[in-house]
């Protein structure tokens, strides 16, 4: 029997991230080579031409499973009976911009977001905030949809966890997917922590070996590797003139694949996701990347008793007072 539809928003749908994520989500890379899809496609008013033109291009790839694909600027109209939101649009980082004041722009605009979500979207909705900051922005947003669980928010840390399974593929002249079980901890930004004590690598055809040892350098592993991977989409800027788009947007359909089709037995994915501070030591009420495996029922659950090191604590912890001092600000600047 054909699938009924599902219903999918991408923000920021104009943006260049959009433009490569768009494709695979309408293919049917992400939700299911036999799901159709009807798409909404939300930006600010002035991209609304930008973004006609992008739905004429989806119209003229002949998509078999899109079955309608709308562009708008109002958030009713983008949420509403929504299954899944891929929260790209954030306003960006400008030069000359501190980190206070791009908070602050983010916070009135995923304030708005999360209200709208609340009323608009389904409860079911599974939610992933790519914009940055996407921790804080993502708890902003959680915070104004209170009707909506608290586990069907996420922001996206798969993009870290990417690069950081190419450095060690790469280190160690093998393919990235035969890297697995490498943990981002904590915030998508400079301070997170590329963990990979508890990561393993197929190897000349002997599965899981662990990583470290196969490495067989603490020192790299410590410094240059994390370095690496905690300011990759800097090197991307500084290279390219423009920030991540194509790798961005596939980790945004690693992300949601594996949480509607869950994770492979014996492999986690690094997301970040809401502690209740009963975890490794994380604060309660901010967003956290963890290690975490998915079940079918889209339910996902955090790795537990993994064993931290005093190297890992460390990182853990700074990263995690820096989502705290983001989130204080933010919600300053809100009054809530």
């Amino acid at each position: 029997m054909p699938k009924d539809p599902i219903k999918v928003c991408i923000t920021g749908a104009a943006g260049q991230i959009a433009y490569s994520l768009l494709y695979s989500v309408a293919k049917g890379d992400v939700f299911g080579s036999d799901q159709p899809l009807i798409l909404t496609m939300l930006d600010i008013q002035p991209m609304l031409g930008a973004l006609e033109g992008v739905c004429m291009e989806l119209q003229d790839c002949a998509f078999p499973l899109l079955r309608e694909a709308t562009p708008t600027a109002d958030e009713k109209v983008a949420f509403m009976d929504i299954d899944a939101a891929l929260m790209v649009g954030a306003f960006p980082r400008k030069q000359g911009m501190e980190r206070k004041d791009l908070l602050q722009r983010n916070a009135k605009i995923f304030e708005s977001q999360g209200k709208s979500l609340d009323q608009y979207a389904k409860k079911s909705v599974k939610i992933v905030v790519v914009g940055n900051p996407a921790n804080t922005n993502c708890c902003i947003l959680k915070h104004f949809a209170p009707s909506i669980p608290a586990k069907n928010f996420s922001c996206l840390t798969r993009l870290d966890q990417n690069r950081a399974c190419a450095q060690i593929g790469m280190r160690l002249k093998t393919s990235a997917q035969n890297v697995r079980n490498v943990t981002i901890w904590g915030n998508h930004s400079s301070t997170q922590y590329p963990d990979v004590r508890h990561a393993s690598v197929t190897l000349d055809g002997v599965d899981y070996k662990p990583v470290r040892e196969m490495v067989n350098d603490d020192n790299w592993l410590h410094g240059d590797f994390i370095t690496t991977v905690q300011k990759r989409g800097a090197a991307v800027i500084a290279a390219r003139k423009l920030s991540s788009a194509m790798s961005a947007a596939n980790a945004i359909c690693d992300h949601m694949r594996n949480w509607w089709f869950g994770t492979s037995e014996g492999r986690w994915v690094s997301m970040g996701v809401f502690s209740d501070g009963s975890l490794y030591g994380i604060p309660e009420g901010i967003i956290y990347s963890m290690p975490v495996t998915i079940g079918a029922n889209r339910e996902y659950t955090v790795v537990p008793d993994l064993s931290i090191d005093d190297f890992s604590r460390e990182k853990m912890d700074l990263t995690a007072q820096e989502l705290v001092e983001e989130k204080e600000a933010a919600f300053a600047f809100l009054g809530a």
